[in-house]
């Protein structure tokens, strides 16, 4: 989720120090801490009381797998393989022509259709 390293963490602990001060330090670090826990807490709830509202017929519904990003590797990107094979014919049909390439003179093919 986060990517942060122990440099980044030795700074972020440094400016701090010099914002807040040595005194307040500890006290602003629990705190920080006490509302991160609230906030997991009530987010584990919101999730619960979603979970509840959708009834009995969604209870294997993985409410992870609605975030954007996995929803579309999900349904984009997962069995790509087997979606371009079907009944042992390919999905796409092959290229009739093979491409060529032009002459110094030649004027490239024109479709009407396309345009």
């Amino acid at each position: 989720m986060l990517h942060v390293g122990i440099g980044e963490i030795l700074v972020i602990a440094a400016v701090a120090l010099f914002i807040v001060g040595p005194t307040r330090l500890p006290k602003v670090a629990a705190d920080a801490g006490r509302m991160l826990r609230q906030l997991r807490m009530m987010a584990k709830q919101a999730s619960a009381s979603v979970r509840d509202e959708l009834g009995p017929e969604f209870a294997d519904v993985d409410l992870a797998d609605l975030h954007p990003r996995r929803f579309v590797r999900k349904h984009l990107f997962e069995d790509l393989d087997d979606d371009d094979v079907r009944d042992g014919m390919p999905t796409t049909s092959p290229a009739t022509t093979t491409a060529r390439p032009l002459e110094a003179d030649e004027r490239p093919p024109y479709d009407a259709e396309a345009t």
